[in-house]
């Protein structure tokens, strides 16, 4: 494969470490780089957030390599995948050289798993599945080992965590963006609470914290250990939480049970007394 010649990058090293090993046409095609092998600003900033989360995701995937299974190979499910280009990354840079894994993008808009399947074709990614499917519908029949999904909008991402649960993943990696159900949601809470999100710019952001720590505190309860960091400076996007979680117990284990009396404490706060709750909890029982 050509390798992009290292002048075309700016001085920062990081980012030729990432693309030592990604061909100069699956970048264009990408729209990573631009059609004459050279970064824009617009394209600058999502290189900058996908280097960082493969960087996030490079220690999951090796850990979950060390404990696969040897009748399966490791399956990482790209979630609201987009024009596949997470999947394209973590195929080239993490998983060229573990010949027993895959990577699963299921992406809605039928068009563009098309052209992501002639992609792959073209350059010679073997070991990638493209699905037609709305993420709440999506299945595949085997277990996956990571499930990602990077910006996918307000709710879809907790289907991809249900999706992940529904399929006993082992991992997740998520990053939210425009999570508005909370928000729509606050508007009928608690009226002594209401001085937190009175005004739309903080009900929006309190919605979006409330949001998180709600998907954080369920993951927990289920037996991940969460960690939750920033992605990338504010100066390349403001959607910059990532979510982190590998399994390492049931709902029975002690800190797993801490998890759900909080998060039982924080429905009892905001979403008791008959109002609907996030979607999330909808779709599981918890203990209230």
């Amino acid at each position: 494969m050509k390798k992009i010649p290292a002048e075309i990058f700016s001085s920062s090293d990081d980012i030729r470490e990432l693309y030592s090993g990604t061909s100069l046409e699956l970048l264009k095609e990408l729209h990573i780089l631009t059609r004459d092998g050279r970064l824009n600003a617009d394209s600058r900033r999502k290189l900058k957030q996908v280097y960082h989360l493969t960087r996030f995701i490079e220690p999951i995937i090796a850990s979950l390599a060390q404990t696969l299974p040897t009748h399966r190979p490791l399956t990482v499910v790209d979630m609201g995948a987009g024009k596949s280009y997470l999947g394209f990354i973590l195929s080239d840079l993490l998983l060229r050289d573990l010949e027993s894994s895959e990577v699963i993008s299921i992406e809605s808009r039928e068009a563009l798993v098309e052209k992501s399947k002639a992609l792959a074709t073209a350059s010679g990614f073997e070991r990638m599945t493209f699905l037609a499917s709305e993420i709440d519908r999506a299945q595949v029949d085997r277990p996956v080992d990571l499930v990602c999904a990077l910006h996918a909008c307000d709710t879809a991402t907790d289907d991809a965590i249900l999706f992940g649960l529904r399929h006993q993943a082992r991992a997740f990696a998520l990053v939210p963006c425009c999570q508005a159900e909370v928000a729509r949601l606050l508007k009928g809470s608690r009226p002594n609470l209401k001085a937190l999100y009175q005004h739309a710019i903080h009900r929006r952001e309190f919605g979006s914290h409330l949001t998180n720590v709600i998907r954080t505190l369920f993951l927990s309860a289920k037996g991940y250990r969460v960690t939750v960091s920033e992605l990338v400076g504010w100066e390349h996007s403001m959607k910059n939480e990532i979510i982190l979680a590998e399994k390492v117990s049931d709902e029975s284990h002690p800190e797993s049970r801490k998890a759900q009396a909080a998060l039982d404490d924080l429905l009892r706060e905001f979403f008791s007394e008959g109002l609907t709750r996030p979607k999330l909890l909808n779709e599981i029982k918890t203990s209230i």
